[in-house]
């Protein structure tokens, strides 16, 4: 299928400890959160509808879901609980290369179900709920797998967010990325403006955040935030996107991962913590079956 895009270089057998401040997987808070995480998930299950769906292919390549069409894929709160479960399915799939985030029936995702929004409207309980997405988005970001954001449709608010907790972002040619939080009377909660920033610059965020303003492919492409332009014929972004997504996937799951996880130090970590967790990783790929097969067929100017 038709797939065009600007190319940017991706320079970005045992478990290695990045050193990042996080506890479980990639998560951002430790212990002492424990007690507030229960009290939110006891809260957000009372807000049933849709679903996350997770489907792991032999290719390596995983693709999740956002399902609730009735609601432009809004996130409901059982859908949030599923996500922190998928997300961590995904930190225990050792053959794991990449993974695709994608909404259904034609559209990413429009945020929050305003059900759950109106009845978590405490400050308190709504950072509550603001923290346990911002570890379930980290935690998506930090995995060892290579990820990208298929946008059909619109993505917008929480939906636009959830876009920036990828590695990449494809974009159907009728799409568009929106962060309406001012619209809301809000800001990003879930970690997307901190994420903005870093992917797009503090100039362009702000221009995003302050003028709500619309990013469809050709925007998205001159300021950073999209990386190609898919077709958004049934069944073609997905397909292209897995193509494309191939491209930077091919070769063992044990260097697609150790790519990511130096990637993901340099980008969070002070520089000699970085280098120390680079020379951990490098430690656990020298000698290991890749290199040595390569090695055994001189492949490293082919």
């Amino acid at each position: 299928m038709a797939l065009s895009y600007v190319g940017r270089h991706l320079i970005r057998r045992t478990h290695v400890t990045l050193g990042l401040p996080c506890r479980r997987g990639g998560a951002v808070y430790g212990s002492g959160y424990r007690a507030e995480e229960e009290e939110i998930r006891q809260k957000l299950q009372g807000f049933p509808g849709g679903s996350i769906n997770l489907v792991k292919q032999e290719s390596g390549i995983a693709v999740m879901t956002i399902s609730n069409p009735a609601r432009m894929n809004a996130f409901s709160g059982t859908m949030m609980l599923e996500l922190h479960d998928r997300v961590s399915e995904l930190e225990e799939w050792t053959e794991g290369k990449g993974l695709i985030v994608r909404g259904d029936a034609g559209t990413f995702c429009s945020g929050s179900d305003l059900n759950a929004v109106r009845a978590i409207a405490d400050p308190q309980e709504g950072m509550k709920m603001c923290m346990f997405m911002q570890n379930a988005l980290t935690r998506l970001l930090r995995l060892p797998l290579i990820s990208v954001a298929v946008v059909e449709g619109k993505a917008l608010g929480g939906g636009s967010e959830l876009t920036t907790a990828c590695d990449f972002r494809l974009m159907a040619t009728d799409s568009e990325i929106r962060f309406v939080h001012k619209h809301m009377g809000l800001v990003p909660g879930w970690g997307g403006a901190a994420r903005l920033v870093r992917i797009v610059g503090s100039q362009n965020a702000l221009k995003l955040l302050g003028g709500a303003q619309k990013v469809d492919p050709a925007y998205g492409e001159r300021i950073g935030l999209s990386d190609g332009t898919v077709d958004p014929l049934e069944g073609a972004a997905l397909e292209a996107a897995e193509q494309w997504l191939s491209g930077f996937t091919k070769g063992p799951a044990p260097v697609i991962r150790a790519v990511k996880k130096v990637v993901v130090s340099g980008r969070e970590l002070p520089l000699e913590d970085a280098l120390r967790t680079e020379r951990e990783v490098f430690g656990t790929v020298w000698g290991g079956p890749a290199n040595l097969e390569a090695l055994a067929r001189k492949a490293k100017h082919k």
